[in-house]
């Protein structure tokens, strides 16, 4: 007879100590994204304050000349007419002759951006709170790059050019909120600052966070056309030049692809490969 061998006790797996959940404080108002990073409304709030108001600030120093940014004008004017592009005349002298046309352009130029933008951030703050991140960080480095054209490239928009050019203020003959001729914002405000279009890469950043997320076509339409309609406002009002606009676009792009690769909050981590048998 052959013994049998006893079995090998049996071993028992280690013991796993349980770690003690990491106790996060949080302040009212907090929402939490799925990779854990913490946002509160009262902290985006104040960021965006803060980052506009310096924003203004530079934006709204004017170190440069007339001649400086009346040249530039020059220099934009004759890049337009080689490549074909250079209508913003023929363009507003077709349109003064709509005036309710001119009157809604200035409204879109003076005010609509600004209140389309904020709904935008509120809406993902509020409906896509993931991807609020990426999209804040975008349009805070859009804005700030267009700060950078605005200090070295001075630009005489296409209303401060002299008569002989043949464009119309229309904020200052049309109806409007406000216009440039007004006393505090005239005193204020950097009109040269016109390169690149800060309305285009905001409207363009509204267009791309808006229409992947709309549910209803008719919607979606008008987040796509809103691009279009704010580059029709800075041309017939003759506050921007075609290539202020693609500018505008540009740097949004770039916005766009430093805070898809620097931004961490909302963005879940890549799942692991599975193990190989």
């Amino acid at each position: 007879m052959t013994a049998t061998r006893p079995a090998p006790p049996a071993v028992s797996p280690p013991a796993v100590t349980e770690r003690p959940a990491r106790f996060h404080r949080r302040f009212p108002g907090a929402r939490v994204l799925s990779n854990g990073a913490v946002l509160y409304w009262w902290a985006e709030v104040a960021f965006i304050a803060v980052y506009y108001a310096v924003y203004s600030a530079i934006r709204n120093i004017n170190e440069s000349g007339n001649a400086t940014a009346r040249l530039h004008a020059r220099q934009i004017i004759g890049f337009q007419r080689a490549v074909g592009i250079n209508a913003e005349h023929q363009l507003q002298h077709w349109a003064l002759s709509f005036r309710p046309l001119i009157i809604a352009c200035n409204y879109v130029y003076g005010s609509l951006h600004f209140v389309v933008t904020a709904g935008v951030l509120i809406y993902l703050f509020h409906r896509w709170r993931d991807d609020y991140p990426l999209w804040r960080n975008a349009l805070a480095v859009a804005t700030g790059l267009a700060l950078i054209g605005f200090i070295f490239y001075p630009l005489m928009p296409p209303r401060l050019l002299p008569a002989h050019y043949g464009f119309v203020d229309t904020l200052a003959k049309d109806p409007a909120f406000w216009s440039f001729n007004s006393g505090a914002v005239n005193k204020i405000s950097n009109q040269f600052a016109a390169m690149p279009s800060v309305h285009c890469a905001w409207a363009l950043w509204c267009a791309c966070a808006l229409v992947p997320r709309l549910r209803q076509p008719w919607a979606k339409v008008l987040a796509a056309v809103y691009p279009a309609v704010t580059v029709t406002a800075i041309v017939l009002t003759a506050n921007h030049y075609f290539v202020d606009a693609l500018a505008g676009f540009a740097v949004f792009g770039i916005g766009y692809a430093v805070s898809r690769a620097a931004t961490r909050a909302g963005r879940r981590p890549p799942a692991p490969a599975p193990a190989r048998t």
